[in-house]
């Protein structure tokens, strides 16, 4: 259609296209119009449709759209707000949207015209979130009323009336918490540096300190994520010394990538494999390994929900889904496409050993009388050779006597990124904690059909009874067996990649799955992290039952296992808030950040002493 035809439509987007090249300082930049919420990318953006009209409230919402980007190119250097990024995900938010605040504040401030159109912009994205009128700070973000008062300070305008409920409950608490640190933004406006280092002031004010990370400045001592001693521990550092000749090649670059082989170079550990110092537990007869009695033997469907049918489900490994040849096709794109990424997790791993391993401290029990003779009181055996009391035993180290399963949701929403960076965090992570002793078991669940398969059939068959229950055939995945060595499952991982293989997700059975492999396990501490990005979904059963059938499931599944078994359970959201359903979890937003969240989670609990029991070696 002709630019004559379209009349001042046209003329509207060819203007506003024009100013923000001028404003950002982009001749190249791509402008587009659509219905689709606003975004940039590099150098495309995609503004809000305006009709054929041209009211006056979207003209000027569109001029804010894109006066927002078009000072966000011209005021803003990527690589250093990247620099003082915090790690935390909330402390990221407020980052974020405070620094959007300070490249607006610049327009907004010199340019009377730019100031009315980002308050139109502000003011719709406000009413478009439906604050109610009395918000709570449960229903109110932080981060958007920080932004606001941000802009406050720095422009002396006021909130738009849309948002200012939501200023309102945080206000006195912030100002309270942070107040001086506010002020002193604005005599930083226009220096991005400083600006985010006084940011980061903030955050630290806002009690969230232990969000921001390692101190970005080189010029200050920080202990730095690949630093000798991490974390201020003096066994750590003495770990990471001994290491230190055979293991020149510590990453430090946050954004070097690496390949396979300088990923297990930053890993190794210089020392002979932990497995080879571990002595099988023994038991009176010595014949077979000692097992815990288990306070809860099992878990069955029966307890929770109706099945169908059980005789078209699989548990199955991953060499068997495809040949040879094409896993190891597979797992040569999943290094490809992430290669980069293996070294940002890479390190997250490298500072998961240091901290475990600094717990591997070997300790005895002295003066008993029967053990390894005690040389430091060889004097008593010469002075006193009926002294009973000059033996020492060392105790046992609880930590490796453990398991850890890496439960992984298989299901479509789950293709591309997410199960991509899981696939590699899994990988990562299972050949970290093989090296200080612990085996992990890497599983994963999704159906053989969508909307419904074999079982599905045979119930069209048997005429359609009502409320049939799991309506779908399960396909549980052995990728990595928790006895099996890393380096003989690597190529298993793969599989995650292959196209058709990510379906629908019955996560209740799926946890009960795993859960019982790990029953059987001989370890005395069993660990299960489950990583998903979504409720139970299977269109089959839940357009023949009640819509919260898998959910309730789940739930009560959970629940059980928290409640009654001697299983630890985990789990991590990506982009999903799981905490409704489990009480140890965590959300993330972006799945880039899955690793972080691993490995935390996991330090988490093997520092937790309280929850390591302790058993004791019988001398010979």
């Amino acid at each position: 259609m002709s630019s004559a035809k379209q009349g001042p439509i046209e003329e509207f987007r060819q203007a506003l296209a024009f100013t923000m090249r001028t404003i950002a300082c982009e001749p190249d930049l791509e402008v587009s119009f659509s219905a689709d919420k606003a975004g940039m990318t590099d150098k495309k953006v995609r503004l809000p449709q305006v009709t054929q009209e041209l009211p006056k409230d979207e003209v000027a919402i569109a001029r804010g759209t894109s006066d927002a980007f078009a000072l966000r190119l011209a005021n803003h250097d990527e690589a250093l707000h990247a620099r003082y990024l915090p790690q935390g995900q909330l402390a990221k938010a407020i980052y974020e949207t405070v620094e959007q605040a300070r490249v607006e504040a610049i327009g907004a401030n010199a340019m009377p015209g730019m100031a009315g159109n980002l308050a139109a912009m502000l003011e719709q994205r406000f009413i478009d979130k439906k604050t109610p009128d009395e918000p709570t700070r449960k229903e109110s973000a932080l981060e958007d009323a920080l932004a606001l008062l941000v802009r406050e300070r720095l422009t002396g305008t006021p909130p738009p009336p849309a948002a200012e409920p939501l200023v309102d409950v945080w206000r006195s608490w912030i100002e309270e918490k942070a107040n001086s640190e506010l002020d002193t933004l604005a005599a930083s406006l226009h220096d991005q540096e400083q600006f985010a280092k006084l940011s980061r002031q903030v955050i630290a004010a806002l009690d969230m300190a232990d969000e921001l990370g390692d101190d970005p400045d080189p010029d200050q001592d920080d202990d730095g994520d690949d630093s000798d001693g991490e974390d201020g521990d003096p066994q750590a550092a003495d770990d990471q010394s001994q290491t230190q000749e055979s293991n020149p090649a510590e990453e430090s670059d946050e954004g070097e990538s690496q390949s396979e082989s300088g990923i297990e170079e930053s890993l190794e550990l210089g020392q002979t494999d932990m497995s080879e110092e571990m002595d099988p537990a023994e038991t009176p007869d010595g014949n077979e390994p000692w097992r815990p009695e288990l306070p809860f033997a099992s878990m069955s469907n029966d307890d929770f929900y109706q099945v169908y049918s059980n005789a078209f489900d699989e548990t199955i490994g991953a060499e068997e889904l495809c040949d040879p040849e094409e896993l190891t096709r597979l797992r040569a794109y999943l290094d490809k496409q992430l290669n980069q990424l293996q070294g940002v997790i890479a390190r997250l791993a490298n500072r998961l050993q240091r901290r475990l391993m600094a717990q591997q401290n070997r300790a005895w029990d002295f003066d008993l009388e029967e053990g390894v003779l005690d040389s430091a009181r060889l004097t008593r055996v010469v002075t006193d050779p009926m002294q009973p009391l000059s033996f020492k035993m060392e105790q046992d180290t609880t930590f490796r006597d453990t398991v850890v399963t890496l439960l992984i949701d298989n299901s479509g929403s789950m293709r591309g990124r997410p199960i991509s960076v899981a696939a590699t965090c899994a990988d990562v992570l299972a050949r970290t904690l093989e090296r200080c002793g612990v085996k992990v078991e890497i599983l994963g669940f999704t159906t053989k059909a969508w909307k419904g398969g074999e079982s599905r059939e045979k119930w069209l068959a048997d005429g359609k009874p009502a409320m049939p229950g799991r309506l779908n055939d399960l396909r549980h995945i052995i990728y990595k067996a928790a006895d099996t060595p890393w380096r003989r499952a690597r190529k298993n991982l793969g599989l995650m990649m292959r196209e058709g293989l990510l379906k629908e997700n019955i996560d209740g059975e799926a946890l009960i799955w795993a859960h019982n492999r790990l029953l059987g396990r001989p370890e005395q501490r069993r660990i299960m992290m489950v990583i998903s990005d979504g409720a139970p979904v299977d269109d089959s059963t839940l357009s023949v039952n009640t819509g919260n059938y898998l959910e309730r499931h789940l739930r009560q599944v959970i629940t059980d296992i928290e409640q009654r078994s001697p299983v630890e359970l985990i789990a991590i959201g990506i982009g999903h808030d799981v905490t409704r359903y489990y009480r140890r979890a965590v959300t993330i937003i972006d799945a880039e950040e899955l690793g972080g969240a691993m490995t935390e989670k996991l330090a988490e609990l093997f520092e937790d002493q309280s929850n390591m029991p302790r058993a004791r070696r019988t001398s010979n």
